[in-house]
């Protein structure tokens, strides 16, 4: 049996890059990807500065800023360009590319820059309308296809709209709740999509990536650990009684867990690109532990919330921005150096800005800047690595 080697291409000249045929514009995780991690890294080195006083004359970067850049930012940015890119492969049919899609980033990247520069109301209007314009166009292909199966997605990005405008709407004092509340809502939002995504995926890939691990996939219980993290995020949100939110939630960790558990995620410590997705899961099980203390005042919420996001969310974000910018460039899924380096970097900062949450208060000022310098050196590290990807056609000539 012959090998086949994939070899990068004789470079050949490509059209500019504000052209609509430039490979950046081919499929969705392309720009997405690139604009989530490039502004990713810069985002939170400006937050820890301002956090610190360094930069007192750029009075938009503030903790509601942070708040929302990291969620609506950053997150959404790598949820659209994933759907995009699964929603081709879905439905057989194009989801935004091009001109359109060309379009969408650049109204992505007016929102962030609306949100440092602009007065609240262009702001807020500014960056409303990326998200349901950008759900749109999936919601068509979805429609169009009969693909019924995760037409789900829309209404949850809907959700992440609507959390979106109460969170303008309350840092423009419009509405009378707290601004953090709609970005808690849109955080267990995401949980609700990272915990469906990745229970129909980790373990395909696990099976796939490590062999004879035999993942374990319970259908009932899967149903039971999705309903209880529902049933822990709207306790949450709504502050039903202390007891009855930390028990909710306790009961959706242990069921996470056990979930995770059954995946054999030992099995994978060999395989960077599976372990990553494991560990990152398993901190969805921490964050609703944690939540579950701080229900009860144990702990603080920030703590659990930053274990769902840095944890679990960008430890997600950067497994599944890896694995999919590998396969959809028509490379080998196998994690070098610069992957690996990410991975451990994105889960030291996990680890220190939670502990900056629970630890001891002397601690915490140095607990912050550690998590800040590995989260920037792992979204650096994936621009650095994956922009030469990103920006040229596939290594195969397919389309996409």
């Amino acid at each position: 049996m012959s090998l086949l080697t994939i070899e990068e291409p004789v470079p050949s000249a490509q059209p500019a890059l504000w052209r609509a045929e430039h490979p950046l514009w081919r499929l969705g995780f392309r720009p997405f990807y690139l604009l989530a991690a490039g502004f990713s890294a810069i985002a939170v080195p400006l937050w820890i500065a301002r956090y610190f006083g360094l930069l007192p004359n750029l009075q938009h970067i503030g903790l509601n800023w942070h708040m929302h850049e990291m969620v609506f930012g950053v997150v959404l940015a790598v949820i659209i360009g994933f759907l995009y890119t699964a929603g081709r492969n879905w439905t057989g049919l194009w989801t935004p590319k091009g001109s359109h899609l060309a379009a969408l980033a650049a109204l992505w990247f007016a929102g962030r820059i609306a949100m440092l520069a602009a007065p609240p109301l262009l702001a807020a209007t500014i960056d409303i309308l990326f998200l349901p314009l950008a759900a749109w166009p999936l919601y068509r292909v979805l429609k169009q296809s009969g693909n019924k199966r995760n037409l789900f997605l829309i209404v949850l990005l809907g959700l992440l709209t609507l959390a979106n405008v109460a969170f303008h709407g309350a840092a423009i004092a419009w509405f009378a709740i707290s601004a953090s509340t709609p970005i808690e809502a849109a955080i267990l939002v995401i949980v609700v999509i990272e915990s469906v995504i990745g229970a129909r995926v980790i373990p395909m890939f696990t099976s796939n990536g490590a062999p004879g691990s035999k993942p374990i996939v319970h259908a009932k219980r899967d149903k039971i650990a999705l309903g209880l993290t529902v049933a822990g995020g709207l306790a949450w949100v709504l502050h039903l009684p202390a007891p009855l939110v930390a028990a909710l939630n306790f009961a959706a960790a242990c069921a996470i867990l056990v979930r995770v558990a059954g995946w054999k995620p030992h099995s994978t410590m060999r395989v960077p690109l599976l372990w990553i997705l494991h560990l990152s899961y398993g901190w969805i099980g921490i964050g609703f532990f944690l939540l579950s203390l701080a229900a009860l005042n144990i702990v603080t919420a920030s703590a659990a919330f930053h274990a769902l996001t840095v944890g679990s969310m960008a430890g997600l974000i950067l497994g599944m921005i890896t694995r999919t910018a590998l396969g959809h460039t028509g490379r080998m899924l196998k994690a070098g150096h610069a992957e690996l380096a990410m991975y451990v970097a994105i889960q030291v900062g996990a680890l220190a800005r939670v502990w900056a949450g629970i630890g001891a208060a002397g601690l915490r000022d140095s607990l912050l800047i550690v998590a800040a310098a590995c989260w920037s050196i792992a979204f650096l590290l994936y621009v650095i690595s994956y922009a030469p990807y990103l920006m040229k056609a596939r290594l195969d000539g397919r389309e996409g």
